[in-house]
């Protein structure tokens, strides 16, 4: 599906976004590891968490839908999972398929994992390798660097881990493989990753414990089942809130988004660029914090400088804070996000060269993008690499270019965000 969009007059309106992706991955897997009934409220139906569903199905556990968007789980104990009968295709999801690494290493029967195109060409030696220092048995593509896998669940041993890159998939896999494991495991990053899978696991029983950048589990617990709401995804918030601060006139209103402070990076990096963004009716929402978020063009924009440390935190959202980018005075300099490269796309790569079909100016590193601000884009022809968060950010773009864009192969925006363009249309005043 192609998709063609043109300069806009300005954004107006109040808008519910779709549920948190991540949360919503993990609300499902950790109930089917729970004992008992799961009431998942808000669950995203799109195809990255249906991906996670169906890969518990093929486990043995039941999950039911409703037309609400709820999901009721019920759970059989982290010893309660059956060998599948088939393949588990993860889809394009590396969330489903380094997540569900760790449970299936310490489970006492055969699985293979593969997924997409796209997901076979993502890096899984970094669940692979740590997962065999635990006595995991582990083949696949490549010596284990590439789906598919093959997995012959065993007893694991617990292991002190140091990650060189901060990856909450990684940890979060390193953590549930903890869980099966004789012992304490524990997991050091070099910055802070996003901490749902800690949220979620101490409020189901799990005895996990937080000291700085240090995650411990220990293993063998009983987890609780639990009634869970999911708020709206922040990384769908940030495409428009981009929106609404680049195109002149603009007020948006995004209701019950997650701001979990290990997610919201780029709320600091809008700070400092001088940003009109305010949080407002902040509540907690099944343990996770959750706001209102008012954006408004200003026009006043400045560059800013992001490096490595503030990486983990904006992982999703450098595609669309480099739009954000051109609209800004000055240069601004993203470094320290090779971690980038290997996502659903090379997103540096893909970014730099969308731009500058736009007429951009930019200079890509091989660990992030210098892009050049106050820049009118021209409308052309754009590719999406099959990303969802390119298309999105390409669509952004398009509100402030010249004439039209037309963005090829849109409709990978369903992975994360079903719906998009539909929601972004209905704010054009």
């Amino acid at each position: 599906m192609n998709v063609e969009l043109g300069k806009v007059g300005n954004l107006k309106g109040e808008i519910v976004l779709p549920p948190d992706k991540s949360i919503s991955h993990r609300a499902v897997m950790f109930a089917s590891l729970a004992k008992g009934k799961s009431l998942v409220k808000n669950f995203l139906r799109a195809e990255d968490p249906l991906s996670t569903m169906q890969a518990f199905r093929n486990l043995g556990i039941t999950i039911q839908e409703a037309e609400s968007g709820n999901v009721l789980v019920t759970g059989k104990g982290l010893h309660g999972l059956s060998e599948p009968f088939d393949v588990i295709n993860c889809g394009n999801s590396g969330t489903t398929a380094r997540l569900i690494s760790g449970v299936l290493a310490g489970n006492p029967f055969f699985s293979v994992l593969t997924g997409d195109d796209s997901l076979k060409q993502r890096p899984m030696s970094r669940v692979v390798l740590p997962l065999r220092e635990m006595g995991a048995d582990i083949s696949g593509r490549a010596g284990g660097k590439y789906l598919p896998l093959s997995l012959n669940g065993k007893p694991l041993k617990a292991t002190d881990h140091s990650l060189p890159v901060a990856s909450a998939q990684v940890k979060s896999c390193l953590i549930l493989a903890g869980l099966y494991a004789d012992g304490t495991t524990s997991v050091t990053e070099p910055y802070k990753s996003r901490d749902h899978t800690e949220r979620m696991l101490a409020a189901m029983g799990a005895g996990i414990g937080v000291h700085g950048l240090t995650v411990s589990i220990a293993g063998g617990p009983h987890l609780n089942a639990l009634d869970m709401s999911v708020p709206s995804d922040f990384s769908s918030a940030a495409f428009f809130m981009a929106a609404a601060l680049i195109v002149p006139g603009s007020e948006v209103l995004i209701k019950s988004v997650g701001i979990n402070p290990t997610r919201t990076g780029l709320l600091e990096v809008l700070g400092e660029m001088g940003a009109a963004v305010e949080l407002k009716n902040r509540q907690d929402v099944s343990g996770e914090p959750v706001a209102d978020i008012y954006c408004r063009y200003e026009g006043n924009l400045r560059a800013v400088k992001v490096g490595k440390e503030k990486i983990p935190s904006i992982i999703d959202e450098f595609p669309v804070l480099c739009v954000l980018a051109t609209q800004a005075e000055g240069i601004t300099e993203i470094r320290g996000a090779e971690e980038l490269r290997v996502k659903e796309s090379d997103r540096i790569k893909a970014m730099a060269s969308e731009l500058k079909k736009l007429g951009v100016e930019l200079e890509e590193y091989p660990d992030g993008i210098a892009i050049q601000g106050r820049t009118e884009p021209k409308g052309c022809d754009v590719e999406s690499y099959g990303d969802h968060r390119i298309a999105m950010s390409m669509a952004i773009a398009a509100l402030v270019a010249g004439g039209k864009t037309t963005i090829h192969n849109a409709s990978c925006v369903d992975i994360s965000f079903p719906g998009f363009f539909e929601t972004l249309r209905a704010l054009h005043r």
